[in-house]
């Protein structure tokens, strides 16, 4: 198994996550830095990935725990990003090949950036629920207040103003605060009294509970199916890099496996225990929202279901397209999908 750093190398180099370390190079497969590739790697494809942390890119720690990215022949080298500008600027520059994010900043990337980009696979629907603070009793209370945002007008920001719209709130109701990824809106939501609500996954959510702030109710129970986090990359990379990219997502795919087997728990809690930093309880917790529906799908599956509720969000909120959202096929090719998984099904994988 790969070390554990003690902290994370950030994208845009601003710090440290503090609750997920950085796989350092090892066994694994995984690297910290380009420069920390050692030399029994150098025979092996790097891909660089930028991603969240959290229960959603465990897959990763698995993949790499097992040793499943070193046995594909790959070098992964990873990073943390603090926000989705980062990431969605740092792929389109070619900084980083493989980006696991909620997939709307995908979508964000193709419509407002004019970057060639697309979702490679899923992996959950993001588990983000709406918590408050402890005085607030319900969405309407939210009026006038100040709510945390990653950007407001990508992902888990559209699900809030549309939970928001479902009780007659408009956005001259609210004030929105960008203040990044849900490590920090956590942060932000309870050294911060003022602001009043953000949508938060785990563990942050499990972490907020703990601390005293209120869940009116996941995201899925206002607005229905939703794909939240997944893979995506650059169309032309890909193209070019399409044996790497298999397996890429075989290895993934392996890693996530071996920890939705049942059989794997006990080993799966210590990856969560000393992977993301958990205490045991907070673990166990943790460990049950990833394994149960909403949480990581079997062979990180896309929903297209969720993905078109994505677009009819965006089309809703953000007003694009005129109100009709394009067909969910433009923004997804799964034959690399297919492919990893026709490879692990040879047993090659």
């Amino acid at each position: 198994m790969g070390m554990i750093t003690a902290a994370a190398r950030l994208a845009g180099g601003v710090g440290a996550i503090a609750f997920f370390g950085l796989f350092a190079a090892g066994t694994g497969g995984i690297a910290e830095a380009p420069s920390q590739v050692s030399a029994s790697q150098a025979g092996r494809q790097t891909v660089r990935v930028i991603a969240f942390g959290g229960v959603s890119t465990v897959p990763l720690l698995a993949a790499d725990a097992q040793g499943l990215f070193a046995k594909h022949g790959l070098t992964v080298v990873t990073e943390f990003t603090p926000n989705s500008t980062l990431l969605r600027q740092g792929l389109a520059a070619g900084k980083y090949d493989i980006a696991h994010a909620a997939v709307d900043n995908a979508v964000a990337m193709v419509e407002s950036e004019n970057a060639d980009v697309f979702i490679l696979q899923g992996s959950d629907d993001g588990m983000t629920e709406l918590f408050v603070q402890p005085t607030i009793e319900s969405v309407a209370a939210l009026k006038g207040r100040t709510l945390a945002v990653d950007a407001p007008n990508t992902a888990y920001a559209l699900q809030m103003r549309k939970i928001l719209l479902i009780n007659g709130l408009t956005g001259a109701d609210y004030t929105m605060k960008a203040v990044g990824g849900t490590p920090q809106r956590l942060q932000a939501l309870l050294q911060d009294k003022e602001l009043a609500a953000s949508m938060l996954n785990p563990p942050s959510s499990i972490q907020a509970r703990r601390g005293g702030l209120k869940s009116l109710g996941a995201a899925t129970q206002f607005i229905g199916p939703y794909q939240g986090v997944g893979a995506f990359a650059m169309r032309n990379w890909a193209k070019d890099n399409r044996d790497t990219v298999v397996r890429y997502l075989a290895a993934y795919v392996e890693g996530l496996r071996w920890f939705l087997a049942p059989a794997h728990k006990a080993e799966a809690l210590t990856l969560l225990t000393t992977g993301l930093k958990l205490a045991p309880d907070v673990a166990e917790e943790a460990y049950a929202l990833a394994v149960g529906k909403g949480g990581l799908a079997t062979d990180a599956q896309l929903s297209v279901d969720g993905l078109k509720n994505v677009l009819k969000l965006r089309a809703e909120i953000e007003k694009q397209w005129q109100g009709t959202p394009p067909p969910a096929e433009k923004y997804y090719d799964l034959s690399y999908q297919k492919a990893a998984l026709a490879l692990l099904a040879k047993g090659k994988g």
